[in-house]
């Protein structure tokens, strides 16, 4: 068991939700290592409201999430996180659920998250697989920058880094250096830091664990996450996790992020994608022809 494990355990005092039921109370912990600036991160509320559903009847024969859409309402913090769930539809093949995250705001609870999300048993949804996009050509780990929370770095608030190991591709690294490509492309290695294989419950949480891909815009600082929809296509295999991040439209305050997650194999298994919101600089955003 890993970290990402303990901050996605939940307790249940009445048992789980039951179909028509309404909604069956869970109680969490969201630890302070998993922040992002000033709040904890989205793929840690995803990938909690999805084993909020799992554990449920709506996961009885179904124990993979295989799509997902959430909406953020505000930020996270660290500390005692309420999930009430509820199971809108069991089926023979698939299933379907809500989550509300809510945290206590000192005057009453505040919703954090809303989460619905489809369940399956993935080894007869997604097998055999017949075709996916390549995964993009990248040195190896070991030879792409490590992403580290550094004193004093802009990087230093970020205590999710602590809970990876993420090297990302140097073609991709500009933007630590003052150097965006202006392309909207991000690419990096991913795997737990705590040597966690990957596994289905962990996708929900990759697919948004890395920097914004609006860094390789030009454009440092706030991108928050309005929504995000993500699909599993495979249980991914042992070892390293391919993430790709991009971004090819803006509009006034909000661009669209996509990302694509390959596993060791270099099958598809994971793929999202998000509106989150954008501060572009009075300047405009980098020029990728330079």
């Amino acid at each position: 068991m890993g970290e990402l494990d303990e901050v996605l355990r939940l307790s249940w005092p009445d048992g789980p939700a039951t179909v028509g039921a309404g909604e069956a109370v869970g109680v969490g912990e969201l630890g302070d290592g998993w922040v992002v600036g000033a709040a904890v991160n989205g793929g840690v509320l995803m990938a909690l409201g999805a084993r909020a559903l799992v554990e449920g009847p709506a996961g009885a024969g179904h124990p993979d999430v295989l799509a997902w859409s959430t909406f953020f309402l505000s930020a996270a913090q660290p500390g005692p996180v309420e999930v009430r769930a509820e199971v809108l539809r069991v089926g023979r093949s698939v299933s379907t659920g809500a989550v509300r995250l809510l945290q206590d705001a000192g005057d009453g609870p505040v919703e954090r998250a809303r989460v619905t999300a489809t369940l399956g048993d993935l080894s007869v949804t997604a097998e055999p697989g017949h075709r996916w996009p390549a995964a993009p050509a990248m040195p190896p780990p070991e030879a792409c920058v490590p992403a580290r929370r550094e004193a004093g770095g802009p990087g230093e608030g970020i205590t999710l880094l602590d809970r990876l190991d993420v090297r990302v591709d140097p073609a991709t690294a500009g933007f630590a250096v003052g150097r965006p490509t202006g392309r909207g492309e991000l690419r990096a290695w991913v795997r737990m830091a705590d040597g966690r294989e990957p596994d289905v419950a962990m996708l929900p949480f990759v697919v948004d664990c890395l920097m914004p891909v609006a860094f390789d815009l030009g454009v440092a600082g706030w991108a928050p996450t309005y929504e995000m929809s993500g699909q599993v296509l495979g249980r991914p295999a042992p070892g390293w996790l391919q993430v790709a991040l991009r971004a090819d439209a803006v509009a006034g305050s909000v661009y669209v992020e996509d990302a694509d997650v390959w596993d060791s194999t270099g099958r598809l298994v994971a793929r999202a994608r998000q509106l989150a919101g954008i501060r572009v600089p009075a300047g405009g955003l980098v020029d990728p022809a330079g």
